[in-house]
């Protein structure tokens, strides 16, 4: 029988689950998605480090896990615990290599079932993201130390040591790709479309990419704040004296804002999920979209000067993309077409594409 377990936000609200996955008391950031599905690709994603993940979808786990569809190169786990409503125990798929239980213990992750998920992200919707402890004691907390906690060296711990060359089937443009906590999917996306991608640490100098001399860069998305991160900014403005063509994708957006002295800015409770609605300016458009972020670019910050707004979200009205009127540059907040998510905005790949021609 499940080990009873809590919930304890920083507040003082507490709520009764039990355990699975493995069966320890952790603290983090407590944030909420909305996905239906891509759990295992919401479980993989580097941006959720040093996180609690709250899965506002009542049933999770239903098709199993799915190694293939992990969305980082080792299969390692980005948050550090996982709130579920409900667990399915027996999975069905023709794909599927096992449960969520098991694959939670293999990777030491806590997990906690059996609460209402739902009246949880209500909190947080109304009150913001606030810190959370899971316990197996409810009785013995320091919400001082759940106050105190901050997510800290995110990039730093979840990007790769060393540079990987990956091979498309054509090979027709060489890209670079800074793992600030990259999803696969994005790899993907550009090797099928005949790019060879030479994914480098957050890091890597501008010297070093002069000596790859890609046709392109893309900036990954990746977790915490990006104002904190200021050795990659200064970074990228010496790699942006190179003029070659880049592409920007969540905290690569970001990152890129503030190397041209914008302003970033933390969201109440975040963008996750699988159905955020972005629209396109210059058309009208409304694209239903993927996204995984809590900092979004200060509009108000933006110099006209230097670009133009590409994006914007409709619910909140943030920026959700930028173009750059003195460099080959261009952003967007939400991840393009990601595989767990809507299929309508792969054309930024496509642009990106063209920008290296």
């Amino acid at each position: 029988m499940s080990k009873p377990a809590y919930l304890v936000l920083e507040n003082g609200k507490v709520f009764e689950g039990k355990f699975f996955g493995a069966k320890r008391d952790i603290i983090g950031e407590l944030v909420f998605t909305t996905g239906m599905t891509g759990y295992l690709e919401t479980l993989t994603d580097n941006s959720y480090y040093g996180q609690i993940v709250l899965q506002t979808f009542p049933l999770i786990g239903n098709y199993g896990v799915i190694p293939q569809d992990s969305e980082n190169l080792t299969q390692t786990i980005g948050a550090g615990a996982y709130i579920v409503k409900s667990w399915c125990e027996e999975p069905s798929n023709f794909r599927s290599e096992g449960n969520l239980d098991t694959f939670l213990k293999s990777v030491n992750v806590t997990g906690l079932y059996g609460i209402d998920t739902r009246e949880v992200a209500k909190i947080i919707r109304e009150n913001g993201v606030m810190n959370a402890k899971i316990t197996c004691d409810k009785n013995n907390v320091d919400f001082g130390e759940i106050k105190n906690y901050k997510v800290t060296n995110a990039v730093e711990n979840v990007s790769c040591k060393e540079i990987k060359e990956f091979k498309s089937k054509t090979g027709k443009y060489k890209t670079v790709m800074f793992d600030f906590g990259m999803k696969e999917s994005i790899k993907q996306k550009l090797l099928d479309r005949g790019c060879d991608v030479w994914v480098v640490p957050y890091n890597t100098t501008s010297e070093k990419i002069k000596d790859i001399n890609p046709d392109g860069i893309v900036l990954s998305d990746g977790p915490g704040d990006p104002a904190e991160n200021d050795g990659i900014v200064c970074n990228i403005k010496e790699i942006l004296k190179l003029n070659i063509p880049t592409f920007g994708i969540c905290f690569g957006h970001q990152i890129l804002a503030l190397a041209n002295g914008f302003k970033t800015e933390k969201l109440k409770h975040g963008h996750r999920g699988a159905s955020q609605p972005v629209k396109d300016l210059s058309t009208g458009k409304v694209y239903i979209t993927s996204q995984n972020h809590g900092y979004f670019v200060s509009s108000d910050s933006i110099d006209k000067n230097i670009a133009n707004i590409l994006f914007e979200n409709v619910n909140d009205k943030t920026c959700e993309g930028l173009e750059y009127k003195n460099h080959p540059v261009f952003s967007s907040q939400f991840h393009p077409d990601n595989y767990d998510g809507p299929h309508g905005t792969g054309f930024l790949f496509g642009r990106f594409i063209e920008s290296m021609k």
